[in-house]
């Protein structure tokens, strides 16, 4: 049965193989299943019932891109994309969860109708390169800043809006900790460093009386709370298409570049570069964001740390089943969860946006007309707190630049379009 369903001996594996890929997979990435309630939880949204459905939304995705596009790539809720949720929609911008949560439903539903038709290739092909290594790059640095945030290193100060935090707190320094493991075990190939790390800083602070134990395992918590939440009336009303557009457009990115990235280590493009199938994985991708809405969390998107699953010898979508049945039995360690601190999730996420940064290394760093606007693209991210902010000022910076320089028959007409879209916004807003 599973070799009819994966193709376990034309794609030179076997299901030892792929149950192991399957388990480094979820090690690498497990530590979602701690941040994003987090995360969500100061939008005020239920930690036990996000933590359901983030479990449940990852399951699902990864069953669904196993079953269905056959490939050794797992799901979960984004990094990133659930800090804009939070801290963009719902903080940001004064508007309910429920809200937030109609938006990335609905920017699931439009990335499922785009995968279905050749218009996200002409989505894909019209956005500069250099535009999206400085948004991956940007969502990096916006990560960072909540974790140094979140760690209490950086704290706020009428003079200088930021200052140094006190250092010689506990938090901050079991935070320091925490993320020096993570580098330290990364380095010496250690498979789930970030969660093992986060682990570690939880049990310490336990034991130094700064975090509350409640337990390790129990019945799963009830999901009822965000279950099918979304306001879908609200997010069409209220800044309907900035915050959809940035929802769509980052997930839309982000999957491309993992798919091609991953499927790349693996040896499973074809000849011309192509990924096959890329079809079915992008259906999968985008039904998943919209499941993950009505479940209750923010947007559902493919894993680089799937990554690490393909070096194991993950190749066929059993790898991906593996992941969905790890992320359900986590289900009933909602207790550990829950015990988990805010500063010893901090690392992960200040790790995370280290990764993301790296993108800044292939801009072309000879021509100002693309890496300027690319930095203004990253810099104002963190420093305007939105995402959507940093995303609109790159795209009228790009188009500026490359109109008075005199060349700006090198831009597709879909960015002069989106930056003048993102011009009126900010005029009218």
């Amino acid at each position: 049965m599973l070799e009819k369903l994966f193709q376990l001996d034309a794609n030179g594996t076997n299901v030892r193989r792929e149950i192991l890929a399957g388990v480094t997979t979820f090690l690498t990435m497990a530590y979602i299943i701690f941040v994003n309630p987090a995360i969500l939880k100061d939008a005020g949204m239920d930690f036990g019932a996000v933590f359901m459905a983030t479990c449940l939304a990852a399951a699902f995705g990864s069953a669904f891109m196993g079953l269905y596009a056959n490939y050794p790539i797992a799901l979960a809720p984004g990094m990133g994309l659930n800090a804009y949720f939070t801290f963009g929609v719902v903080k940001g911008m004064g508007l309910s969860w429920q809200v937030a949560l109609g938006a990335v439903f609905i920017s699931g539903l439009i990335f499922l109708a785009l995968s279905l038709v050749k218009i996200r290739e002409w989505i894909v092909n019209a956005i500069p390169m250099s535009m999206k290594l400085g948004i991956a790059a940007g969502i990096g640095l916006f990560l960072g800043i909540i974790a140094l945030k979140n760690a209490d290193i950086i704290i706020a100060h009428p003079a200088t809006l930021v200052t140094l935090g006190n250092v010689k707190t506990m938090p901050v320094l079991l935070a320091a900790l925490g993320f020096a493991l993570i580098v330290a075990m990364t380095a010496r190939k250690i498979p789930g460093a970030i969660i093992i790390a986060i682990l570690a800083v939880t049990a310490i602070a336990v034991g130094l009386g700064h975090a509350k134990f409640g337990g390790i395992v129990s019945a799963p918590p009830s999901i009822a709370p965000t279950f099918a939440q979304m306001d879908l009336k609200g997010a069409i009303n209220v800044g309907f298409w900035t915050i959809v557009f940035v929802f769509l457009f980052v997930d839309l990115f982000d999957n491309t570049g993992t798919l091609i990235g991953v499927a790349h280590r693996g040896g499973m493009l074809d000849k011309d570069g192509k990924l096959p199938r890329i079809g079915k994985a992008l259906i999968v991708d985008s039904t998943s964001a919209a499941v993950g809405a009505v479940l209750g969390t923010s947007t559902t998107t493919s894993y680089i740390e799937s990554a690490a699953g393909v070096d194991a010898g993950g190749r066929t979508g059993l790898t991906a089943v593996v992941v969905a049945i790890c992320f359900l039995l986590a289900i009933f360690f909602a207790p550990l969860a829950g015990t988990v601190p805010a500063f010893a999730t901090a690392p992960a996420l200040l790790y995370v946006a280290c990764l993301m940064s790296r993108s800044l290394k292939d801009l072309d760093w000879e021509d100002v007309t693309e890496f300027v606007p690319a930095m203004v693209t990253a810099i104002t991210m963190p420093l305007t707190f939105s995402i959507a902010h940093g995303i609109g000022i790159g795209f009228i910076t790009y188009a500026a630049v490359k109109i008075l320089a005199g060349r700006w028959q090198e831009m597709n007409i879909a960015v002069p379009i989106i930056a003048v879209a993102f011009l009126v916004k900010l005029i009218v807003a």
